[in-house]
């Protein structure tokens, strides 16, 4: 019995000298490969997708034949020391050592002076700059303009539109203007009417007025009522817009006319004529509408985005389709405090003159106006210079040779295909204008446009 146990005894202690001697001793550890035996291997200790612990990997066992080889290290070539992989799609996301992505395409090395330093620049080799077509602008003021374009309808200036009416009932005996669009001038008669009130009037005036020469040796008493009765007469001719030389006349001639002839008020365009040969009318009822057209109105429906930028006496330049390759110069005038709920354009009078009467009512123009950004010259730069995110902007900076620094800038006003800048540049440095975008791709080596791509938390190597 006691040698069984001798026996047994003796037999795991070779077994367990036997284990020992088939493994390796462990000491330093070399990497850290994939769980699962997938071609994935770290610096450091880290977990898989589905958290399971990277297998370390000790010195000696790499060459035992039963794991995967060991990536190879980092080596020097002629385009330098390489730092660190990036990834094939651009993300931000490095190794230390080679490495596939989830589709199996191999991280790119990155060598020594390609990278950007650590204050966020990028550096990029010349012959690739050459090769990506880099252009460069400098940062300078400039005065921006930009020109608001719109469509509008052109209209009689309100300020020159007249109604011809009467203040007393009466009937068109004869008419001078009986079409409409005759142009009369101020004065000029246009119709005869009768109206029995406007005789009984003329009368009464004739009659104080001859009372008053009969009573011309009265006493001061009686002379002063028929001096009030002739004076009361002559203000109803008055009131009822009698003329001052008909009245000269009703004084001159001493008789009464049976009509009176009605004359335009100011010259301009007949627009309306309701006024009838022979017609009876009532006090108050337009008779004609006269517009002077000399001045017109153009009624303009600009967009909300560009109304801000518009300002009375601004100069516009029109053009309507009756005058091809015509332009008529006319001034912002007004902006009206309303914008339309359905189209989301508020109107903007423009006053433009019209001499020779080219212009018609209701014509439908195009009208160009030039507006400027600011009081004067603001620093721009090339719209094209602009990486926008959505949520920031971002230009490049060329540092030269190759090195180019993302900055975050504050924009202003868009106009001319510049964009003004409030923010983040000063005069006479130069911005990047054509592949920045590539450049933008470049940077993701260090992820130096944090505007866009999240910075990595760790540098490769640590």
């Amino acid at each position: 019995m006691k040698l069984c146990l001798a026996s047994l005894t003796f037999f795991a202690l070779g077994l367990a000298i036997g284990a020992a001697a088939g493994q390796p001793q462990q000491g330093k550890i070399l990497y850290y490969r994939d769980p699962m035996d997938r071609p994935y291997y770290s610096a450091e200790p880290k977990k898989d997708e589905m958290g399971m612990d990277y297998i370390p990997v000790y010195e000696g066992e790499e060459d035992s034949g039963q794991l995967p080889p060991p990536p190879p290290a980092p080596a020097a070539s002629a385009k330098g020391k390489i730092l660190y992989y990036r990834n094939p799609m651009g993300l931000p996301d490095t190794s230390p050592v080679p490495k596939k992505d989830s589709m199996g395409m191999d991280y790119i090395p990155v060598y020594e002076g390609e990278a950007g330093d650590e204050t966020g620049t990028v550096k990029i080799g010349l012959a690739k700059v050459q090769k990506l077509g880099v252009q460069s602008a400098p940062v300078e003021r400039r005065a921006l303009g930009r020109t608001i374009r719109a469509v509008g309808t052109v209209q009689a200036d309100e300020r020159r539109l007249y109604i011809v009416n009467t203040k007393f009932e009466g009937w068109i005996d004869k008419l001078y203007v009986n079409a409409t669009g005759e142009t009369v001038q101020r004065g000029q008669p246009l119709m005869e009417i009768y109206a029995p009130e406007l005789v009984v009037a003329e009368r009464e005036y004739l009659l104080a007025l001859r009372s008053l020469q009969d009573m011309a040796g009265a006493g001061p008493e009686i002379r002063k009522s028929a001096n009030q009765l002739a004076e009361a007469a002559l203000q109803r001719l008055s009131n009822w817009d009698i003329s001052g030389d008909q009245v000269k006349r009703l004084q001159r001639d001493g008789s009464v006319t049976r009509t009176l002839t009605l004359r335009a008020p100011a010259g301009g365009t007949v627009m309306e004529k309701t006024a009838v040969e022979g017609m009876h009318f009532a006090a108050g009822d337009p008779l004609f509408r006269v517009a002077d057209l000399s001045t017109v109105w153009l009624t303009a429906d600009v967009f909300e985005q560009d109304i801000g930028v518009l300002r009375r006496g601004q100069d516009a330049a029109i053009a309507v389709n009756a005058y091809p390759g015509q332009e008529f110069a006319g001034k912002v005038d007004f902006i009206y405090p309303t914008v339309s709920q359905e189209t989301r354009t508020g109107k903007v009078r423009i006053v433009v003159p019209n001499a020779d009467g080219q212009l018609k009512t209701g014509m439908y123009a195009n009208v160009a106006v030039n507006t400027a950004v600011g009081d004067g010259p603001v620093l721009a730069v090339p719209d094209s210079a602009v990486i926008d995110s959505g949520t920031r902007q971002a230009v490049l900076i060329e540092r030269g040779e190759g090195t180019f620094e993302p900055r975050e800038v504050r924009l202003g006003a868009h106009a001319d295909g510049f964009y003004e800048v409030r923010r983040g540049l000063a005069g006479g440095e130069r911005v990047v204008v054509s592949a920045n975008f590539l450049i933008d791709a470049e940077s993701n080596l260090r992820a130096a446009l944090k505007a866009f791509i999240p910075p990595d938390s760790k540098k490769p190597g640590e």
